[in-house]
């Protein structure tokens, strides 16, 4: 199989490779600008991404804005270059003040999912920043590309397809997870370029699909790229490397993992996701975790009312922590067996795409 480079909006990328955006802090700025001088596009995740910053439990709200910016800068820096997104959650109480900051330190593009981004098309008007949502379903590509149309006059620049392989928050309940005839990534990748078509008829031009999910190795890479993708998103064979931002502990937790030990785990907004498992997660089946503080973070989740703090969980995982912490998985990450360089990874990736 022949390897080309693909556009997206104005940016040409050399490989057809996304780096997943894992939070909290899993992938800053060092982790995304060697995958984009490596030649694929590096994704900082803007989810609580000031967890380090010195007054981040008084202002948190504040100290994420400002390490945002500081993350876009560096990886910017570092990349020279290179294409630098960033991942920022709908569900986030300020994020239209992230958007605007990403916007400011004109990062080349930002992607969301877990919500609806209505109004990211009006937030990033009169910059030159790509925007992508994440979906799940051919269904949700057609609404948001007929509801950013209608109200801005603009198609999104990408979609991401999320299937039901990933890690972090899904876009599928918990009886569909567990239940027979879930879609594969390959079959969403259709269903999303069908739904899709009038929108390119329209404009004329192709909008890149975006696969992620369960995505691993050069081989599941290709199937992809056949089914009609632009590109594939990895994220948990990424964590295996020396620039990624995670605490060793939190890589060797996926080095040691088992296939068994990748679980689902439910979220204090009710969205499924995957983790290694761990006492947090046996301490979640049976009951709750006493919420110390609430950082306001995610807009659906009430501290009275919800089994644990997530925040508090990912910082803890992120920071070695993986007793207490949380630590967000796809269900291939126990394929993660030993860390290497970026450079590496890309390389092996590419020779398995062209062997496919």
């Amino acid at each position: 199989m022949n390897i080309t480079e693909w556009k997206i909006g104005n940016r040409t990328v050399p490989y057809p490779i996304v780096q997943g955006a894992m939070g909290v802090g899993v992938s800053l700025s060092s982790l995304a600008a060697s995958v984009a001088n490596a030649g694929g596009i590096g994704m900082i995740s803007g989810v609580q991404i000031g967890f380090d910053e010195p007054d981040f439990e008084q202002n948190p709200m504040e100290a994420n804005i400002r390490a945002l910016r500081k993350h876009i800068r560096l990886a910017k820096e570092l990349s020279k270059g290179g294409v630098i997104g960033v991942n920022l959650l709908v569900a986030i109480r300020n994020y239209k003040e992230m958007v605007k900051a990403a916007v400011d330190e004109k990062v080349d593009l930002i992607v969301s999912g877990a919500g609806l981004p209505k109004d990211l098309p009006k937030l990033v008007e009169g910059s030159d920043t790509l925007i992508a949502p994440i979906v799940s379903s051919g269904k949700g590509a057609g609404l948001i590309a007929k509801m950013w149309d209608r109200r801005y006059g603009r198609l999104p620049d990408a979609v991401v397809v999320e299937g039901p392989e990933a890690g972090g928050h899904l876009g599928f309940n918990k009886d569909e997870l567990s239940g027979p005839g879930l879609p594969s990534i390959y079959d969403l990748i259709e269903e999303v370029k069908k739904a899709l078509i009038p929108f390119e008829e329209k404009i004329k031009k192709e909008i890149p699909v975006i696969a992620a999910g369960g995505i691993f190795d050069g081989k599941e890479s290709a199937e992809a790229l056949k089914r009609g993708a632009a590109a594939v998103q990895i994220g948990s064979r990424f964590v295996g490397t020396y620039e990624c931002d995670a605490h060793p502990n939190f890589k060797n937790a996926y080095i040691d993992a088992k296939k068994e030990d990748i679980e689902l785990v439910i979220s204090p907004v009710g969205m499924p996701g995957r983790a290694v498992k761990n006492p947090l997660t046996e301490q979640l089946k049976t009951g709750r975790v006493a919420v110390e503080r609430c950082y306001n973070c995610l807009i659906p989740c009430d501290p009275k009312e919800t089994p644990y703090c997530i925040s508090d969980a990912l910082i803890r995982s992120v920071k070695g922590d993986v007793e207490k912490g949380l630590i967000f998985a796809g269900s291939n990450a126990y394929r993660v067996e030993k860390i290497q360089s970026v450079k590496e990874v890309f390389d092996e990736l590419i020779k398995e795409l062209m062997e496919a």
